[in-house]
Formats: structure tokens, C-alpha cells, sequence
């Protein structure tokens, strides 16, 4: 894992974005404008590790595709937090994304009182299938410090012990073979 810093520019210009675009056009589980923010913030600092134009959100829908690397599709999924990673911190993907012909997933986490993504590892999308568990909706999870959130759809989590590592973004680059 490795954190980086987000500039306040590339928060601000993200604002922007999800004020002026609706990202939330699935049929359920859109995610608030807040959770939209999250995303958003982590699919574009991790698009200028490899130096691409930052979201901008015209195109609509992008199908789970955050960004193309080396022939590769990836899809950034990010979860806000307000505590700092662990290697024992899960994270979670929604089911009804699970159609979506990506090939690989980055998972960060975006700090939102201090600003900063971590990018906790990637996996590659039948690795993914092979170490993931599924939450059906309404199950009842209990996180590391014992407090509990209901699921608000199917889910599936990993934990960041089951991604590769990455230990600075020319590792990830070098990983993903960029």
C-alpha cells in the first residue's frame, strides 16, 4: 500500500464534476453525490499517475472502464474512510457492477479529513471472483472496530491482504506493465 496527497485543485475540479454530472444512473444503489465524490477523487488521482486528463464526466456512463493501461481495462473503486488503511481493512464492491467487462481493479481509500488516497492493490478480475465473499442485501456486517452497517445492496468484499501489493506508483506502473 502507498499514500498519496490529493492536491485541493483536483478535489475542487471533482466537485465540479459530480455537481455538473449525474454519475448515479444505475437502477439501484447510485450512491450519494458524497460517495460519488469519493469515487471520482480516487478514479482521478490514480488516472494522473499515468499522466491521463482528469474525469470529466461527459461521456456518461463509462461501463466500469475508469481507464485503459497497457490494453488493459480498470476500474478504480474507491471507499472513503476517516481513519488511516490497514492491511486488515476490507473493502467492498457492489454485485450489480459485477457485469461490467473490466479486467482489473485498483481499491483505494480516500481519507476525507486528511485528503489523501491510499491505494491499497490491484487485482486482476478472475482472482477477484476466485477471493472475493458475498453479502447479500440487508445482511448485517461488522467492521474491524465492531461497529456494524446493514448492506444496502448484494455485495462482495475483499480484503486488502488478498490484492497485490503496491509500494509506490512506479510499482503499480510496473505491475500493470505501463
Amino acid at each position: 500500500m502507498f499514500t498519496v496527497k490529493v492536491e485541493n485543485t483536483l478535489i475542487a475540479h471533482c466537485e465540479t464534476i459530480v455537481k455538473t454530472y449525474n454519475f448515479g444512473k444505475r437502477f439501484t444503489a447510485n450512491g450519494t453525490k458524497k460517495q460519488q465524490l469519493t469515487g471520482i477523487i480516487g478514479q482521478s488521482v490514480v488516472m494522473s499517475f499515468f499522466n491521463l486528463d482528469l474525469v470529466d464526466g461527459s461521456g456518461g456512463c463509462d461501463n466500469g472502464v475508469d481507464l485503459i493501461v497497457n490494453n488493459k481495462t480498470i476500474d478504480v473503486k474507491t471507499m472513503g474512510r476517516t481513519t488511516d488503511v490497514r492491511k486488515n481493512y476490507t473493502n467492498n464492491f457492489l454485485k450489480l457492477q459485477d457485469y461490467f467487462k473490466t479486467e482489473i481493479y485498483i481499491f483505494c481509500s480516500y481519507h476525507k479529513t486528511k485528503r489523501e488516497l491510499t491505494v491499497c492493490g490491484w487485482i486482476d478480475k478472475v482472482s477477484f471472483i476466485e477471493k472475493r465473499r458475498f453479502f447479500p442485501k440487508g445482511t448485517i456486517r461488522t467492521r474491524t472496530n465492531n461497529t456494524t452497517f446493514t448492506t444496502f445492496a448484494d455485495l462482495f468484499e475483499i480484503d486488502n491482504c488478498h490484492l497485490n501489493d503496491v509500494v509506490d506508483i512506479p510499482d503499480l506502473k510496473q505491475q500493470l506493465n505501463f
